[in-house]
């Protein structure tokens, strides 16, 4: 046998043995994550502070400056190397009164609806506003009815989430443009206020908010829009089956201010070996105020921060610098994560990783990955690491709505993904509460984004 064979087996021989030790390394790693976030972990804890203690996270609130004071006190707690806050000015909108909404079939007969206004929308007049209602499936059944009937009446879009579709982000971004330009098409075509049918997969009095737009629409032709309960617009459709003519009455008094400081909250591990790489976890700190944000976004927050905690915790010391970012006005504005991005660029900081939690505190599955051929082969090789936890969902697609902005050539976003069949339920909604998050199902979550931060920072970026 050639001298050139024996040394090209034994670089062989000698490859394996690297890869089967570094296997069974991160496997050793990966389990302490895992039970310690199980075992011992945090995040609950935490979610039942920001929940219950603080509550709701409007943008621009009282509560949203609470929270953001939280943040800060945890994040110095945990006894990490930075914490730091990043003025950020955001937009202001409050809801006022309940609003009230009735249905009247003839004067005096009326059967009352579960409604909320839409986020940014602007007030009824006093008293609020009393019209016929004419309903249609999507933006372009609104173009084929014209002016002549929609003129003085209240749009009512009844396109409900396609239940056949299992992914339900897909079914929600197919059916989500009424809510965020309803109104400013309706308004076109001479409408007095919209109505939308709750992004909501199941059939239920909630309301579920969200943020709308007026576009370029001048503040004198801005209407009104509210969102019914899925079992609300039911009603509704039946009625004006049998009388095309019944009237829908709605009041609401919600207000936009001037845009007010905020900030998002960021604390930082420094890098042992390369700490001019930077890997990012986060979720959003404000949440709608119908509820308390439990599942949108406060399992994020707990999460991300839990990511940091986990890694102290087995005497991780990360190769790169890992920040954890609490990012403010993801619902209705997006200026946090515009603002990190922002800061990041000017200063010339070089982002290789970023991982968002706000799918909710359901079951982890996977993570979709927005990032070249290389990196995701990478992740697909670390597939058996994870199998053992029943994680199997890797998939090319979207990432995070905060991290999207920092994406540039080479990068890595991620996004976690739990299981998202029931979180529709609760989105946006009133029932979006402590109460409906598990325990096991966060914690795992939180186990899962560690374990991903951990084989990015060990391995890099291709």
């Amino acid at each position: 046998m050639s001298r050139k064979i024996i040394i090209l087996i034994f670089a062989i021989l000698s490859l394996n043995c690297f890869a089967q030790n570094n296997s069974k390394e991160d496997s050793i790693t990966l389990k302490k994550l895992y039970n310690t976030s199980l075992l011992n972990g945090k995040s609950y804890e935490w979610l039942d502070y920001l929940s219950n203690q603080i509550g709701g996270r409007l943008s621009g609130s009282l509560n949203a400056q609470k929270a953001v004071e939280w943040g800060e006190k945890e994040l110095k707690e945990l006894g990490i190397d930075k914490v730091w806050l990043q003025p950020v000015m955001v937009p202001k909108w409050t809801r006022g009164v309940t609003e009230y909404a009735y249905i009247e079939t003839e004067p005096g007969v009326t059967t009352n609806v579960p409604v909320c206004a839409l986020g940014g929308s602007v007030p009824t007049s006093i008293g609020g506003i009393k019209a016929q209602v004419i309903e249609v499936k999507g933006l372009d059944e609104l173009k084929k009815i014209g002016v002549d009937k929609i003129k003085g009446k209240i749009v009512f879009y009844n396109r409900p989430m396609q239940a056949d579709v299992i992914e339900t982000f897909m079914a929600y971004g197919g059916c989500v443009d009424q809510r965020y330009s309803g109104a400013a098409e309706a308004a076109k075509f001479g409408a007095i206020g919209v109505i939308v049918r709750s992004m909501n997969l199941r059939l239920d009095d909630y309301p579920h908010t969200g943020a709308m737009s007026y576009g370029d629409l001048k503040d004198t032709d801005k209407i009104p829009a509210a969102a019914i309960s899925t079992k609300g617009a039911n009603l509704l459709s039946s009625m004006l089956k049998l009388d095309p003519n019944v009237k829908f009455h709605i009041n609401m008094n919600c207000r936009t201010w001037k845009d007010v400081q905020s900030y998002n909250v960021i604390g930082e591990i420094t890098g042992s070996e390369f700490p001019k790489e930077y890997m990012v976890v986060g979720g959003h700190l404000d949440s709608w105020d119908l509820g308390d944000g439990s599942h949108d976004d406060g399992a994020g927050i707990v999460q991300s921060m839990e990511v940091l905690r986990l890694f102290k915790e087995i005497g991780y010391k990360p190769k790169r610098s890992i920040r954890v970012v609490f990012f403010m006005n993801e619902e209705n504005g997006l200026r946090g994560g515009k603002k990190y991005a922002q800061v990041a660029k000017e200063k010339g900081e070089n982002h290789v990783f970023a991982l968002e939690s706000d799918s909710g505190g359901f079951t982890p599955r996977g993570f979709s990955l927005d990032c070249n051929a290389d990196n995701f082969e990478q992740v697909q090789s670390w597939k058996p690491l994870f199998e053992p936890y029943l994680i199997h969902f890797f998939a090319k697609g979207g990432s995070g709505a905060d991290i999207g902005p920092l994406k540039k050539e080479g990068m890595v976003l991620a996004g976690l993904r739990p299981d998202s069949q029931r979180y529709f339920d609760y989105h946006h909604a009133k029932n979006d509460t402590f109460d409906a998050v598990n325990k096991r199902e966060l914690e795992l979550g939180a186990a899962t984004m560690a374990s991903f931060m951990y084989l990015f920072d060990k391995y890099g970026v291709k």
